[in-house]
């Protein structure tokens, strides 16, 4: 059967025929969380959500994630729909990189600074919201992870600097978590082998060289202990986990060959580390993972969600290609996780919009360094306000409408009609004037489509909703035919709209790019650097570079648009690599050119 047919059978089974949205066969990256409003920056009236350093549990069938500093913790049945869960005590308001371990479906663990001022807490009911802290202090608990072996030894992993390694020290459990004098480094970065570790945007920065180590955490597989930490910091688009592989909980560790196993950095949102990896009921590992969003502060940050392997040389590898597009869900009999072949339609789409009281690219790499563009004002030639940056595919870019009533829209004109499955809508932070958890939030729109922009059909009506939906991902019921995509806004959190980018996928009706040809790659003096470029395809809205450790391991991927030719930074110096390359445009994905090796 043919992938577009099977897609589409899938969304049918995926809906109800007498709804209009259903829990949808796929999901898309950043995960549609109701994020929290940080309190970071609060003095200085800076307003924006964020979500960051998962721990991610199964428990009894079902699965809760914890998330810094978001007064609380959300729970699952499936993995993509999440329920926020209010504990009855304070515990989780400051909790910073939080740790969860489940012990034997018995018990819950918790621990994060400062949860509990140090304490371990633990419950046997997390839906509930009641916890009991032990009654020992644990001291060093930034960034940790609780981790309890098979036999019920215990072990805290933290560290969190540019200086210091990650460290363990071992813990009773049976008696109120009590240090047992057991304490060990174990790994720190190597930045002149690693080129990934290295501080910066594309791992570059002129001053600062020395990375972030920070976010430990341990999976345990088959007999042997992934111990995996995230470099080079988290407000960059190459944050990444990587692992040592050992044979006891103690070490002595080996730095794993294919790392950074969980890595992003390219396309709409960047960024896969200071993760956890959990395993689903059904045996499927799942990569939990922090991505920057670094637009109004450096802590600004979104969660993704990564399919997970093991493969027979024990390597664990995350797949994170075409990682922001939609995705087969978790309970997808054969496919979970894999790209769904929905590509995106709306890329450079002509777009008008309602009124704009700014357009505006915005990053900073700290709190008090910004790169601020305004965009000036531009009309079409019927006096329409047109706004870019909505279609660029960057969440860094956004539009402030003057105001946030129901007179507020954005219409996208896309390049070519297309069969349309799945939208998402990036709501953006501006002056929000929200600095903590706050109840009652909502996002409330219709979306409308149509063949010529006169006769319009609603496929997407929440205008009486009360989900909070900061990252709205929303599969149709079916897919429909259009040329232009209409975003009504009713209300949203905060004084305007402001909205980052609308994103439209489903498949084009044209041809997919051919394959491509002229693919060099070369490494410099430095080998952690490389150069590489290629012959244009035609028609091609950008091209997905693969490479990896063997010509059957290409486990790394770095999406870019429009250029053909790019330069990394993060290479391991002493490692052998193969490289591949593909096209893609809004009708599918190139047949892939021919692995090289490069020495």
């Amino acid at each position: 059967m043919k992938l577009y047919s099977y897609i589409f059978i899938i969304f049918l089974l995926g809906f109800t025929a007498s709804s209009q949205e259903a829990v949808p066969e796929t999901y898309c990256n950043p995960l549609d969380l109701d994020y929290t409003y940080m309190v970071y920056n609060s003095s200085r009236n800076i307003s924006y959500r964020s979500g960051a350093d998962p721990a991610v549990i199964e428990y009894r069938g079902e699965y809760f994630m914890f998330v810094t500093r978001s007064f609380g913790y959300w729970y699952s049945k499936d993995l993509i729909n999440w329920e926020f869960i209010k504990p009855e005590k304070w515990f989780f308001e400051g909790s910073n990189a939080p740790t969860a371990f489940n012990y034997k479906d018995s018990l819950v663990y918790f621990a994060g600074d400062p949860a509990g001022y140090g304490s371990i807490l633990y419950t046997d009911d997390p839906k509930s919201g009641k916890w009991t802290p032990t009654a020992s202090i644990t001291s060093n608990i930034q960034d940790s992870e609780l981790f309890i072996d098979d036999d019920g030894k215990t072990y805290l992993y933290w560290g969190s600097s540019n200086v210091h390694p990650i460290r363990v020290k071992m813990l009773d459990k049976d008696d109120r978590f009590l240090e047992t004098g057991v304490e060990k480094e174990l790994i720190n970065l190597v930045e002149e082998e690693h080129g990934w570790e290295r501080f910066g945007e594309n791992n570059f920065h002129p001053t600062l060289k020395e990375g972030y180590m920070e976010g430990a955490s341990m999976t345990k597989h088959d007999g042997k202990y992934y111990l995996q930490y995230a470099a080079p910091g988290t407000q960059f688009n190459v944050y990444a986990d990587a692992a040592y592989v050992g044979e006891t909980p103690l070490g002595p560790f080996k730095y794993m060959k294919n790392n950074p196993y969980s890595f992003k950095p390219g396309g709409f949102t960047n960024g896969a580390g200071h993760g956890v990896t959990v395993q689903q009921t059904n045996g499927q590992y799942w990569h939990f993972a922090t991505m920057a969003l670094a637009s109004n502060a450096h802590w600004e940050r979104r969660l993704a969600m990564f399919p997970t392997y093991f493969d027979e040389e024990g390597l664990m590898y995350t797949d994170t290609s075409y990682g922001d597009y939609p995705l087969f869900g978790p309970n997808h009999p054969t496919n979970p996780g894999q790209h769904s072949g929905l590509m995106l339609l709306s890329y450079k789409g002509k777009t008008r919009v309602s009124s704009s009281k700014m357009q505006i690219r915005k990053s900073t790499s700290t709190d008090d360094d910004y790169e601020i563009t305004e965009m000036p004002l531009e009309k079409d030639g019927n006096g329409e306000i047109i706004s870019k940056v909505l279609t660029d595919e960057s969440p860094k870019s956004f539009w402030v409408a003057e105001a946030n009533d129901a007179k507020q829209w954005a219409e996208i004109e896309m390049l070519a009609p297309g069969n349309v499955y799945a939208i998402q809508l990036n709501f953006h932070d501006h002056e929000s004037g929200i600095y903590t958890r706050t109840e009652g939030l909502r996002h409330r729109f219709t979306v409308e489509v149509s063949d010529d922009a006169n006769k319009w059909k609603t496929v997407v009506d929440r205008s009486k909703s009360y989900e909070d939906a900061p990252n709205a991902y929303i599969a149709l019921n079916q897919p429909i035919k259009a040329k232009y995509v209409r975003y009504n806004n009713v209300e949203v959190p905060g004084n305007n709209l402001a909205l980052s980018e609308i994103r439209v996928f489903g498949k084009g009706l044209g041809k997919k790019p051919a394959k491509v040809n002229g693919f060099k790659v070369s490494r410099e003096e430095d080998r952690r650097n490389a150069s590489i470029d290629w012959q244009p395809v035609k028609g091609a809205q950008g091209y997905n570079i693969r490479w990896g450790i063997a010509p059957d391991k290409l486990y790394q991927s770095w999406l870019i648009y429009d250029k053909n030719e790019h330069f990394m930074r993060n290479l391991d110096r002493d490692t052998q690599y193969y490289f591949s390359i593909e096209a893609f445009n809004e009708n599918g994905i190139s047949e892939r050119s021919e692995t090289i090796s490069v020495k």
